[in-house]
């Protein structure tokens, strides 16, 4: 995303209109010629300080310098690589030099004669040549200009433009009091894909209504806060593109702003639907939230039972939120439990999860906790729920998970 010197917003009224750039031959040109420099930085190995002097130089004196500038920053931050190259890390390698220059005099000769000899002592300890100017390139290797553009992802320069565009727009919420999201009937599996993200940006939802209905979810921004928190208001950008995934939405923010000139708090509005045109960047859909369900499911499927697991599951509605269990468990003869696992999260998160875990009413729910989470910290009491507990340490299961059910065959 664009760092907030770079946004680009106006005013018109009380309503926030950000920057969008056309697909015309002049902007498709500006985005085509910063490509060709990061791709040419990346073919001749050149470091972060070279390339940044050269952006310099095709931003001129151009008026649209902040629109090139924010193009080069998704460049550098989205589709870019910067390594460490140095024979050695950096700091032993500065101690290594320094160590042996101190014991001769100062001077051009033995400044040779020590690069020389490190240059020998280094390339029989690492089996590979080692050559004086790996070590002069490789001494301040770690300051952010010296590291050099290893990988660049080339792409085209309408996706470049779309993800400025997307950008633009993302950077409206980093000043985000609240946020009314209205979600119209929609296919369930958008739904699913929409909370999964808000559970993993760990916001502020108050949600209601159903998914036959429906939904309208309240997000509480980070000027909302005691303190306003930017990390807050970036995880709330971060959704945006989640958000374009669903079909039929439409949305308006409430923002707080400092005037540039009174240096004082004024509100203003941002209202956004699902007919935007903005294209996004996450894929539709993700198979699994975390690597612990992905070896749940390894583990499962090596195993030989009559009971189906199923990854899309009905939400379940709850007061304020929506409930959506990890996995669902099915038998031929028609039991049926949901399994939701809680894994490595905060006291917060713990606190919500074991509240809806009571309001959801569920009586054939499984909960999977880790054994490494501080449960008496987070002030919760597994005993307070009606669930069937299953512990587990790094890896969950699969017998485990059998072994708990009610009139389940062991394995």
């Amino acid at each position: 995303m664009l760092t907030s010197d770079l946004l680009i917003h106006r005013r018109s009224g009380e309503e926030i209109v950000p920057k969008r750039l056309n697909l015309d031959l002049k902007n498709l040109s500006i985005a085509t010629e910063s490509i060709s420099l990061f791709e040419a930085a990346q073919s001749n190995s050149h470091t972060q300080g070279e390339l940044d002097r050269q952006l310099l130089e095709m931003e001129g004196d151009s008026p649209d310098y902040r629109i090139k500038r924010g193009l080069a920053h998704i460049l550098k931050h989205d589709f870019s690589e910067f390594e460490i190259i140095s024979p050695l890390e950096p700091q032993e390698l500065r101690q290594r030099v320094f160590s042996l220059s101190a014991q001769a005099l100062p001077s051009q000769l033995s400044t040779c004669l020590t690069l020389e000899k490190l240059a020998d002592t280094l390339s029989q300890e690492l089996g590979r040549e080692v050559r004086t100017d790996h070590i002069t390139a490789g001494l301040y290797a770690d300051l952010a200009e010296n590291r050099i553009l290893t990988k660049f992802d080339l792409p085209p320069p309408k996706a470049l433009i779309d993800r400025y565009n997307l950008a633009q727009v993302q950077g409206v919420f980093y000043r985000a009091r609240d946020i009314i999201l209205n979600v119209d009937r929609n296919d369930p599996g958008e739904y699913k894909l929409l909370f999964r993200y808000l559970k993993l940006f760990q916001l502020m939802a108050y949600i209601e209504g159903d998914a036959d209905h429906g939904f309208t979810i309240t997000v509480d921004g980070p000027t909302s806060l005691f303190s306003e928190s930017t990390r807050y208001g970036l995880a709330i950008a971060k959704l945006l593109p989640a958000l374009l995934h669903v079909t039929k939405w439409n949305l308006t923010a409430t923002l707080i702003e400092k005037d540039l000139y009174t240096k004082q708090k004024r509100t203003g509005r941002f209202t956004l639907a699902s007919d935007c045109n903005l294209v996004s960047h996450y894929p539709p859909g993700k198979t699994y939230d975390s690597k612990l369900e992905a070896s749940f499911v390894d583990n499962w499927n090596s195993l030989k039972t009559e009971w189906k697991l199923e990854r899309e599951v009905n939400l379940i509605p709850i007061p304020g939120s929506v409930m959506i269990p990890d996995f669902r468990l099915v038998h031929p003869d028609g039991r049926v439990f949901i399994l939701e696992i809680v894994g490595y999260w905060r006291p917060e998160y713990l606190r919500k999860k074991f509240s809806q875990v009571r309001q959801s009413g569920c009586d054939n729910l499984i909960l999977a906790i880790s054994e490494r989470l501080n449960l008496e910290k987070a002030g919760v009491k597994v005993s307070e729920t009606s669930a069937i507990i299953v512990w587990f340490k790094d890896k969950l299961s699969a017998k485990s998970v059998l072994a708990a059910i009610p009139n389940s065959i062991s394995l």
